[in-house]
């Protein structure tokens, strides 16, 4: 722990302190992912080297499947895959709607370098490198500019032959980006750039200019989604790894849109394992109910057969390299592992270290975890946010800045209706509960 820096151990314990998953720092404190890692880091090895992969992820509310995609998105931007995470629903982003993923997936799309949307750096520096290549093979000197823009145009087709077999405006609108970057217009390259990110109603001035015509429909789509792992891997970033999560609320829509959105997913699906898509690790997040109810996938029997998985054995024996892999949520114990964790993360940082390990031992973090899941109706696996909360916020803020705070004595745990989520909300029975640990 000691060497970890400032700058990310508070960018853990102030997002854990607002009842949030950080957004980096998640291998600094998981707990239970040790048996997911040697498949995890073979399906990244597979998608660097211009492989695809499936997985499915299970679970019940407050199993971890944020944490467990967040904690795999890092390791993706360890390998150099960029990654983006689209969160599936009925009226923003609905599954049956590929342009509309595709333009959530762009308005997310992020590297080790860029947050999103990282796609201007991305495509930035793919000309970049195409500029590179030309100057290299030693055929056109760099102070021949109008040369130069021709070479680079003839190889950006041949980059992209393939994927302009099946769309070629996403080439078009590249090019049309390249010629309104280089002649000053910034208004027009931004307008080109939205729209090859997907977004409708662009100016039709700019979309002349490079080419194109009307909105991106849902064929096209999947089309660009090839190109821009073309752009991607000659960027330098081999591979995506692209989270659809909260897939189960495909359950709740109208039975025809459902069945559309479920017909997509298998599309989706068979498309990776065809290789249609190389450097694309495809990862959805979904209930138990949305694999095993008769409103999700078994609603499309070559859906489900794409998806079945044996979890009738011991959980200590899930294959992780299966469609599906089960997050089994926390126990008593892991919780408190997890708390300790926390515990010693925040204390390398601490005013008083000293007194956090005294206050904060594992006993008092046990008595905290029992009344946390106490006060969500015994529901352990639900727990996990609140009492990370709670730890950082009201018990080790508290015994680091002040000295005669003990939380044993001075603090006593409340859950209000206003903090809880939803899940959470259900989990009690009541709006306002005090707990005496």
């Amino acid at each position: 722990m000691n060497a970890v820096s400032a700058a990310r151990r508070r960018e853990v314990t102030d997002a854990l302190r607002r009842g949030a998953v950080p957004a980096a720092g998640l291998d600094l404190f998981a707990v239970g992912l040790d048996r997911f890692t040697g498949a995890v880091d073979e399906d990244l090895a597979t998608v660097a080297a211009g492989g695809s992969v499936f997985k499915a992820i299970r679970g019940e509310y407050g199993s971890g499947k944020t944490f467990f995609t967040r904690w795999l998105a890092e390791r993706a931007k360890h390998s150099n895959l960029a990654t983006a995470e689209v969160q599936i629903s009925e009226n923003e982003t609905p599954l049956h709607k590929l342009e509309t993923v595709y333009r959530r997936l762009v308005e997310r799309l992020t590297t080790s370098a860029f947050p999103p949307s990282a796609l201007r750096p991305v495509v930035d520096g793919w000309f970049y490198a195409l500029e590179e290549d030309v100057l290299a093979a030693g055929d056109v000197a760099a102070d021949d500019a109008d040369a130069l823009d021709k070479a680079v145009n003839v190889l950006l087709d041949q980059r992209l032959a393939v994927v302009s077999r099946n769309a070629p405006a996403f080439a078009a609108a590249l090019r049309g980006y390249r010629a309104a970057t280089m002649n000053g217009d910034a208004a027009t390259a931004d307008a080109v750039l939205a729209w090859l990110g997907g977004q409708p109603h662009v100016a039709a001035a700019a979309r002349r200019v490079a080419g194109v015509r009307g909105d991106l429909d849902h064929i096209g789509a999947l089309g660009f989604v090839q190109g821009l792992l073309a752009v991607l891997r000659d960027s330098g970033h081999p591979g995506l790894l692209l989270v659809l999560d909260e897939v189960e609320t495909l359950q709740r829509v109208r039975s025809d849109a459902r069945d559309k959105a479920l017909n997509a997913l298998r599309q989706l699906i068979d498309d990776v394992h065809s290789g249609r898509f190389p450097g694309l690790y495809l990862v959805i997040t979904g209930t138990p109910a949305f694999y095993d109810g008769p409103q999700g996938v078994q609603r499309l029997a070559p859906l489900a057969q794409r998806l079945a998985t044996d979890f009738t054995t011991d959980p200590r024996f899930d294959n992780p390299r299966a469609a599906q892999i089960r997050l089994t949520g926390f126990t008593d114990e892991s919780l408190v592992q997890l708390g300790g964790r926390v515990r010693d993360l925040y204390a390398t940082g601490a005013v008083a270290p000293e007194r956090i390990a005294a206050h904060v031992d594992d006993e008092y973090l046990a008595q905290l975890a029992r009344a946390v899941a106490g006060g969500l109706g015994g529901k352990v696996g639900v727990a996990p946010r609140l009492f990370l909360k709670k730890l950082v916020g009201d018990v080790l803020d508290r015994v680091d800045q002040f000295p005669d705070f003990d939380p044993r004595r001075h603090y006593q745990l409340t859950l209000a209706g206003a903090e809880l989520t939803e899940v959470e909300r259900n989990a009690t029975s009541a709006d306002h509960i005090d707990l005496d640990i």
